[in-house]
């Protein structure tokens, strides 16, 4: 643990406290009972997938939690407020909407100092975007990255996500990064990476000597792409999963040139290879997979292997689109999940506005409807990333929820009488914010304020360190051309 940059992050991040919250809150402490038992009250409006993953909205319910589970959903008229340590009015000032905590199924939070730093105006595609990068990130140190990281998660949580798959090189900074956020994180460091070669999967059992058991991310294995990989790193890979139940994710066929750059250098396409060293499993997640055929997509759904679709990144790097309708139409539908990727590929890091680009990207051949593009953000994201606790609020579920205030330009106006017509505003208005998130029981934001970060201190530093990051390129440019 580099205890140096953790004590760094709490001496500049604390959050300032909240000596305000019950003149400006609906929150309404009872006494001094056990304050993790919550009762959200009143809710006019909770939409979820229920256990045979229909898409359910519930009206005037109440949301029973206590240490962090999910206890029961019952209706409003049935639960007695005093009965609880903290209430959560939830039906004050027009009300509030209850949604699942968003899980974004493929990102890369260390990246955060990038943006501007490669204008995606610039790039001719993304394979000039793969080659960019490295220079930057190799002008980023340690505590740089868990910084970085810190900006990213806050921003997504910021726009209602509880979940997060961090795709990277680093184990640490990320560790850190969840730990001051409170952030879910699985966080897989890539054993055949882009930016750092000299990693291999002895990494990953060396983090995990070294790994505490209050860790609060999740370990797994990564790789940036599958050519980058041979047969040894990936008997190594297959054996470390086997072993530990470790998630795997990679890169796939984001570009026509890696696809082809795989049977350049193996011999063959990327599917094939992970089918030969038993990866096509449950416990592997792909991302991207412009550029699969279609025996190949029948092979992944039929593995269950997870698919999480960027059609943001894709249209900005130019790298093609995703064939949905067509891993649809084999059956693939519950295993297709969202992602934003990094700032680099889209610079707004909320699924929402993804939700909304996927709708507008297949929309020529047919309509993705808002119920399908929730639970690609909800329980879809859950299933692949294999966290059966959570993406929907159901007794047993952890207590990790979006709550969006219904008196809002995005929600109103709606039909009264479908209220699933507030699904569709959910997903369709751009720039929309969770005025509170809760996370395993805890309000991680709460009057639309981070309640464990200080953001403005966080946005000072992370400007220094994005033109330090810059000063100390421009210096290595500079004596590698003298």
């Amino acid at each position: 643990m580099p205890q140096k940059i953790l004590s760094k992050i709490k001496k500049s991040l604390c959050a300032v406290p909240f000596e305000d919250d019950l003149q400006h809150t609906r929150h309404k402490v009872n006494g001094k009972r056990n304050k993790k038992d919550i009762l959200i009250h009143n809710i006019p409006f909770l939409f979820t997938c229920d256990e045979t993953e229909k898409l359910r909205c519930f009206r005037n319910c109440s949301i029973v939690v206590s240490n962090g589970i999910i206890q029961e959903v019952i209706p409003a008229k049935k639960a007695r407020s005093q009965n609880y340590s903290l209430v959560y009015e939830a039906g004050m000032r027009g009300g509030i909407v209850v949604t699942p905590g968003l899980i974004n199924a493929h990102s890369h939070p260390p990246m955060y100092l990038l943006r501007s730093a490669m204008m995606l105006d610039e790039g001719e595609s993304i394979d000039e975007t793969i080659a960019a990068m490295p220079k930057w990130e190799r002008a980023m140190t340690d505590e740089d990255y868990a910084f970085s990281a810190i900006g990213d998660l806050t921003e997504q949580q910021k726009a209602g996500v509880t979940t997060t798959l961090s795709h990277f090189a680093v184990y640490w900074p990320v560790e850190l990064a969840a730990r001051a956020t409170r952030q879910n994180v699985i966080n897989a460091v890539s054993v055949a990476s882009n930016t750092h070669p000299e990693n291999s999967p002895a990494l990953i059992r060396e983090i995990m000597q070294k790994q505490e058991t209050s860790a609060k991310s999740q370990l797994a294995i990564a790789l940036h792409y599958v050519h980058r990989a041979n047969a040894k790193i990936l008997k190594e890979v297959k054996k470390l999963q086997e072993e530990h139940n470790l998630l795997f994710t990679c890169h796939m066929a984001e570009s026509e040139r890696v696809a082809r750059k795989c049977v350049t250098l193996h011999g063959k396409r990327e599917v094939e290879m992970l089918e030969d060293y038993g990866l096509l499993s449950p416990r592997t997640v792909v991302s991207h997979s412009i550029y699969v055929t279609d025996s190949e997509i029948k092979k992944l759904v039929k593995n269950k292997v997870g698919v999480v679709h960027l059609p943001t990144s894709n249209v900005i790097h130019k790298s093609g689109t995703f064939p949905l309708w067509k891993f649809i139409d084999v059956a693939g539908s519950s295993y297709v999940a969202l992602g934003t990727d990094g700032v680099v590929s889209k610079s707004r890091l909320d699924l929402l506005s993804e939700a909304y680009q996927t709708r507008i990207t297949h929309l020529y051949s047919r309509t993705v409807k808002f119920g399908s593009l929730f639970k690609m953000i909800t329980a879809n994201a859950a299933r692949i990333l294999g966290m059966s606790d959570r993406g929907k609020i159901l007794p047993g579920m952890k207590a990790d929820l979006a709550f969006w205030k219904l008196k809002d330009r995005g929600f109103i106006p709606f039909d009264e009488k479908n209220p699933m017509t507030l699904l569709g505003n959910l997903i369709t208005h751009g720039g929309r914010a969770v005025r509170d998130l809760m996370i395993n029981g805890d309000f991680v934001v709460k009057s639309r304020r981070h309640t464990k970060i200080n953001e403005s201190q966080l946005l000072s530093i992370l400007q220094k360190k994005h033109m330090t990051m810059r000063r100390r390129l421009a210096k290595k440019e500079k004596m590698e051309k003298s």
